[in-house]
C-alpha cells in the first residue's frame, strides 16, 4: 500500500547533521545546487528537483537526530502497524510516535545499533 507519492516501508527521507547551519547549507547549494526551505533556525527542508522535500539539514543538537550522522527515514502507510511489526522483529523503539508538522513518527535500533525512523501521515 502507498499514497502514490510515498512508498510504503520504503526509503523517503534523509536529515543530515549540521553543526553550522549557514555553512552547511553554502555547501550543499554550491556542491549540488540544492535548495532549501526554512522551517525553523535548526531545521532546512531540502527541494527535490521537480517539487517536495528529499531530506533535511538538521542542526546537531536537535533532538530529532540520533547519533549525529544522518538519519534514514522510511514511510509507513499503516505507523502503528508498522511500529508493532518493528517491536516483533525485535527493533529497540528508542523514541515512541511523536507529532511534527508533517505528521507523525518514531525512532528505533535495529539489532546493529543503527537508528531509522518511520513516518506516516497524521491520524
Amino acid at each position: 500500500m502507498s499514497d502514490g507519492a510515498h512508498p510504503h516501508h520504503g526509503f523517503d527521507y534523509i536529515e543530515i547533521a549540521a553543526t553550522d547551519m549557514a555553512a552547511s547549507r553554502a555547501f550543499y547549494a554550491a556542491a549540488f545546487g540544492w535548495q532549501f526551505t526554512e522551517y525553523a533556525p535548526v531545521y532546512l527542508g531540502i527541494q527535490r528537483p521537480g517539487g517536495g522535500e528529499m531530506g533535511g539539514l538538521c542542526k546537531a543538537e536537535d533532538e530529532r537526530v540520533g547519533g549525529g550522522g544522518p538519519l534514514v527515514i522510511l514511510y509507513s502507510a499503516d505507523l502503528d502497524a508498522t511500529l508493532a511489526a518493528v517491536q516483533r522483529a525485535g527493533g529497540l523503539i528508542v523514541k515512541p510516535i511523536f507529532d511534527f508538522p508533517g505528521g507523525r513518527r518514531f525512532h528505533f535500533e535495529d539489532p546493529a545499533g543503527n537508528e531509522l525512523a518511520v513516518w506516516g501521515q497524521p491520524k
